[in-house]
């Protein structure tokens, strides 16, 4: 299961010039790469692989999710 500490564990980075952004996660102090996710949908799989439970209800909560560099749920370089 993802630790809760004082930042979000699960990070979105700004959205490439080919488009999709790079998902990371913070697990026991410990920082991987999920992948490049292309839409929400990939955001929701990544983070349940790794072990969260209903990652979808917490894409908007900064507590879980950090959104570098564009907007929440831009995936396309603009």
């Amino acid at each position: 299961m993802l630790d809760i500490v004082d930042e979000a564990p699960i990070v979105v980075e700004r959205p490439c010039w080919s488009g999709g952004r790079r998902v990371t996660c913070r697990r026991s102090g410990l920082e991987r790469v999920l992948g490049v996710a292309h839409s929400d949908h990939d955001l929701v799989v990544f983070p349940e692989a790794a072990g969260l439970q209903d990652p979808d209800e917490v894409l908007d909560d900064p507590q879980w999710v950090r959104w570098q560099g564009a907007p929440a749920h831009q995936w396309d370089a603009t």
